[in-house]
């Protein structure tokens, strides 16, 4: 198989416009919604209080025993000083056996329903739903099941308080929104080109938050992700004395202007490379914090890299790590229209020379990131009992050859680098058609599925997958199984085959199946489910923020949908359309892709 040598040409990208991405990606991150119906989690509550001499208000005084008891869900929302706050509405032995370590709970609004009640003894039942659960490190997990604790009550000093409950945390999710804000950790990927995000939820004072954040990263990653990240963080290189502003003044670090200056022992033994990683690690995760530069970083006492001595590491020095960078779509939009390969452009509809141009049967298409190479299922057009589809691999102008066949062939996806194409063969076979680029060969290599069935951590899942979506940083991979959305961990093991393990499920409140899903951002995805109300939604991928997308304009039903950091399209039942991030929030709505009409158009992005 033939290789073309042309390469897109690669876009500049001056620094007001990276500020202009990041921040238009932040929106999408943290603007859509809180946990999980709030459109403004920048209501951050105790984030940015300091904290003060006078502790957390008492309760108030002459309280009937169920408005209490409400007010004491309000108060498990601030975690400081081993929830001191909450511990204020128990008996004082109550308080000394309450083990608010044993888990945390995020639940929607609970009622409290009174038991009993005589004299100066009360029993109230909470009932509530689960929408989540958070470690003690910050990372949350979506989950969906009733709740229900049993309260007991006394009255001390004619004051009603908790005698008995049980041990955990639980949170109101409207109070989880005001307390808790989602922070991202950076990890760095197994070939060293990007980072990887790790969310956590915390609730910490913002003179804190450096602090807080430096040592979540030094604790490392979640342990599903602990096998296929690097982190530069990690023994023999530890942080070294305080954490400073850069003229060594140690109030309210991380607030405001002026940076902040962080030694490392340990680091000077790291290659020039490793710090650069290092850099990428700290600085991505400060600022994603809005914790303001510049960064001097120093290795045991003397600066990372000379050319920052001065001035300190900017955002800019390590963009070409950040996830937002790395995941632009280089190579513009192209289309699948009546079994063709299109590209489109501002003039139009061009057809690329070869295969994927010439024919008109194919069902689905991938394109590599950077457009050299495309994958697609064909219609084979063979008579039963032959299998009636063909996974077909190719460069982008010249010839295809077959590579798999089976009655369902799942739309492929291509790793980032594009060195091999997924797809899912029948429902229940992962493969990887590997491209060796030297020789233009591909073979085929299957990949363990085997702990999707059967997870001991995170959630198992049902064939068959209809979907799989590669994130960019080929970290992870994004599925529907049996009509649900799960996202997973693609796994290198030493023998060089591939496993995808840890499947976590996503989107549980969910009300109709799930059809279609794409990566939007390193850390969030865009699905689209059968039904007319909210086809498209988007989740983090820990599960939380799910929110519905604009419909303005939609028909459903959605049929596929293809994402990137700066816009995201879709088929529907009429033709291709559009939705513009650059455009503000109030502005947006669903375009018609000119000349993609119908419903044999679907959009076509890299990856």
């Amino acid at each position: 198989m033939r290789m073309r040598s042309w390469y897109p040409r690669r876009r500049s990208l001056r620094l007001s416009a990276l500020g202009a991405v990041a921040v238009a990606v932040l929106l999408v991150l943290t603007g859509c919604a809180s946990l999980p119906e709030s459109s403004a989690p920048q209501a951050l509550g105790t984030i940015n209080r300091q904290p003060t001499t006078e502790g957390p208000p008492p309760p108030i005084a002459g309280r009937d025993p169920d408005l209490l008891l409400r007010d004491f869900l309000q108060a498990t929302a601030d975690p400081s000083n081993r929830h001191l706050a909450a511990r204020q509405y128990m008996t004082p032995s109550a308080s000394a056996q309450w083990d608010d370590a044993a888990g945390t709970l995020v639940v929607d609004k609970a009622d409290t329903l009174r038991e009993s009640r005589s004299g100066d003894k009360a029993t109230y039942v909470i009932r509530a739903h689960k929408v989540g659960e958070l470690a003690g490190d910050g990372a949350y997990r979506a989950i969906d099941a009733p709740l229900e604790n049993k309260i007991e009550m006394t009255k001390v000093d004619g004051e009603w308080r908790i005698d008995e409950l049980p041990d955990g945390v639980v949170i109101e999710q409207t109070a989880f929104a005001k307390s808790y804000r989602r922070y991202v950790l950076y990890f760095v990927d197994p070939t060293g080109t990007t980072v990887v995000p790790d969310l956590r939820w915390i609730s910490v004072a913002k003179n804190q938050l450096t602090q807080r954040l430096l040592s979540l990263l030094a604790e490392g990653t979640q342990p599903a992700l602990a096998s296929v990240v690097r982190n530069e963080l990690a023994p023999p290189v530890t942080l070294r004395g305080p954490i400073t502003r850069p003229n060594n003044d140690n109030n309210d670090v991380g607030v405001g202007l002026g940076g902040v200056r962080i030694d490392f022992a340990g680091a000077s033994g790291l290659s020039p490379r490793d710090k650069e990683l290092l850099a990428g690690q700290v600085v991505l995760t400060l600022a994603g914090a809005e914790i303001l530069g510049p960064y001097m970083l120093l290795a045991d006492g003397k600066p990372f890299d000379d050319r920052f001595a001065a001035n300190g590491w900017s955002v800019a020095d390590v963009e070409q790590l950040s996830p937002a960078v790395y995941s632009r779509n280089q190579i513009g939009l192209h289309a699948l229209r009546n079994g063709s390969l299109v590209q489109v452009t501002d003039s139009g509809m061009i057809t690329p020379p070869g295969y994927f141009g010439a024919v008109s049967n194919l069902q689905s298409v991938a394109l590599s990131p950077d457009g050299q190479l495309v994958a697609a299922v064909a219609d084979a057009g063979r008579p039963p009992p032959e299998p009636p589809r063909t996974l077909m691999v190719g460069s982008y102008g010249g010839n295809a050859f077959p590579v798999a066949e089976g009655s369902t062939i799942s739309r492929p996806s291509w790793n980032a680098d594009g060195t091999a194409a997924w797809a899912v063969i029948d429902g229940e076979r992962v493969i990887r058609a590997v491209n060796d680029r030297a020789t233009g060969t591909v073979s085929v290599q299957e990949v363990d599925i085997s702990a999707l069935m059967a997870s001991t951590q995170g959630s198992t899942l049902r064939l068959p997958i209809t979907e799989l979506r590669i994130a960019r940083n080929g970290v992870r991979a994004a599925l529907i199984a049996d009509g649900k959305v799960y996202v997973a961990v693609v796994e290198r093991r030493p023998d060089g085959k591939y496993a995808l393990t840890s499947p976590l499920q996503l989107a549980l409140t969910l009300s109709t199946r799930a059809v279609s899903l794409s990566w939007l951002t390193a850390d969030s995805i865009v699905i689209a489910r059968e039904g007319n109300v909210d086809p498209l939604s988007t989740v983090s991928i820990d599960g939380s923020q799910p929110t519905p997308q604009i419909s303005q304009n939609l028909t459903a039903p959605v049929r596929v949908v293809s994402a990137s950091p700066e816009s995201e399209y879709v088929g529907d039942s009429r033709a291709v359309l559009q939705l513009q991030y650059s455009e503000q929030a109030a502005d947006r709505f669903w375009r018609e892709v000119p000349g993609l009409n119908g419903e044999n158009s679907v959009p076509v992005l890299p990856g």
